[in-house]
C-alpha cells in the first residue's frame, strides 16, 4: 500500500503491522457528558452521553495503535473483576494480544469516574487498584525483545514498577535494538523527577504533555525544558502541548534542533485520551518511515480525531481515514509554543 505524507508527497510503499508493546497504566474509565456541575444531596441530572471505555497511558494508547493497524501486545496489570473481563474483552476485540496482562488477586482493576465539562476538561476520580501492584516479574522480556517499539506509559501511578525496574526494561529495550517511546501522568510526586531521570537515558522518545513538564522542571519556556530533559538523556522530547500544537526536539551537533507542529482547528467534546492517541498516532508514523515533522502530524491527527468524541477510544477508524483527515483538517494558523 501507499502512503503519503500531510503535504501530499508519497512516501513509498511501507511495512504493516509492525509489532509494537504498550505497557503501563490499564484503565476502565467511565465518562459523562456534559456535566455542569454534581447535584446536591440525591438529585437528578440529565446527560447527554454516558460511556465505558479501556483508557490510560498504555490500554488507551494499545486501542489506537490498534486501529492504526499496529501489532500491539498490552503488557501491564489487572484485577480479578468484571472491570478486568471487560478490559480484556474489548483489548482482544480490538485485536490486540493480552497474554502479557497479569490479573492481581485482592485488588480490582484500575478505574476512573470522569465528569466531563461542556468544554472537554475531564476532572477525575481515580482507583489506582491493580496498576499499584504491578511489578517488574510481571513484565514478558521476550516480548520486549521481539518488539520493534516499546511504549511505556504512566508513571508516577506503578509504584512497584516506576523508577529501577522501568530503567531496567528500558534498558533491556535499548540493548535489543527497540525504539522506545515514553508517556506519564499531571500527577505531582515529590520523586516524580526522579522517578524520569533514572529512564531517560534509555528513552528515544520522551513525550509528556506540557503540564507534566513545567511540573517536573519548573520551566514554562519549551526551549529551556526541551535542554533540561535532552541532557538528562532523552534523544528526542515530543512535547504535546494541546490546542498550542506541539514541538519534537533532539541534539545535534551541540545545538538543539527543534521542530513545531500546529494543532488542528476542530471542535471538542472530550479531551480524554488525546494525548495517547497522539503517542499512537507518532508510534504509527514512526513505522511508516515519516519523518520526525510527518510523524507529529500523524500524531495531531489521532489526537484531533479523539478529542471530537466522548472517551480515549472516540474518532479513529483505521490508517486510512487518520491519513486522508492529517491531509484534510484545518491547522491553527500559529503552532502557539
Amino acid at each position: 500500500m501507499i502512503y503519503t505524507f500531510a503535504s501530499g508527497r508519497v512516501c513509498g510503499r511501507v511495512p504493516t503491522l509492525a509489532k509494537v508493546v504498550s505497557l503501563g497504566i490499564h484503565i476502565a474509565d467511565v465518562l459523562g457528558r456534559p456535566v455542569t456541575h454534581i447535584p446536591e444531596g440525591q438529585d437528578l441530572s440529565i446527560l447527554d452521553e454516558i460511556r465505558l471505555t479501556v483508557a490510560g497511558t498504555a490500554a488507551g494508547t494499545s486501542v489506537d495503535l490498534a486501529k492504526l493497524g499496529m501489532d500491539v501486545y498490552a503488557v501491564g496489570a489487572i484485577g480479578e473483576d468484571e472491570l478486568g473481563d471487560f478490559v480484556l474483552q474489548t483489548m482482544n476485540r480490538y485485536g490486540i494480544h493480552t497474554n502479557g496482562l497479569v490479573r492481581k488477586k485482592g485488588v480490582q482493576t484500575s478505574a476512573t469516574m470522569l465528569p466531563i465539562r461542556p468544554n472537554g476538561e475531564r476532572p477525575a476520580l481515580h482507583v489506582p487498584g491493580a496498576n499499584a501492584r504491578l511489578e517488574l516479574k510481571d513484565i514478558n522480556m521476550d516480548l520486549v525483545a521481539q518488539a520493534e517499539y516499546l511504549h511505556i506509559g504512566g508513571t508516577p501511578l506503578m509504584p512497584k514498577f516506576d523508577g529501577e525496574p522501568m530503567r531496567e526494561v528500558f534498558k533491556f529495550a535499548r540493548e535489543h535494538g527497540v525504539v522506545t517511546t515514553y508517556d506519564l501522568l499531571a500527577i505531582d510526586r515529590p520523586n516524580l523527577l526522579q522517578l524520569v531521570e533514572k529512564v531517560l537515558p534509555f528513552v528515544d522518545y520522551f513525550m509528556p504533555g506540557f503540564e507534566e513538564v513545567v511540573m517536573m522542571s519548573g520551566l514554562k519556556e519549551p526551549m529551556d525544558a526541551i535542554r533540561f530533559f535532552l541532557e538528562r538523556g532523552a534523544r528526542h522530547t515530543v512535547f504535546k502541548m494541546g490546542g498550542r500544537g506541539s514541538s519534537a526536539a533532539w541534539m545535534e551537533d551541540g545545538r538543539i534542533r527543534e521542530i513545531r507542529v500546529p494543532a488542528l482547528d476542530v471542535p471538542i467534546v472530550d479531551s480524554t485520551g488525546c494525548g495517547d492517541a497522539y503517542c499512537a498516532g507518532f508510534i504509527v508514523g514512526l513505522s511508516l518511515g515519516y519523518d520526525l515533522e510527518h510523524a507529529c502530524q500523524l500524531g495531531t491527527a489521532a489526537g484531533g480525531l479523539v478529542i471530537q468524541g466522548l472517551g480515549s477510544d472516540a474518532g479513529i477508524v483505521n490508517l486510512e481515514q487518520t491519513l486522508e483527515f492529517m491531509r484534510t483538517a484545518n491547522r491553527k494558523q500559529e503552532p502557539g509554543i
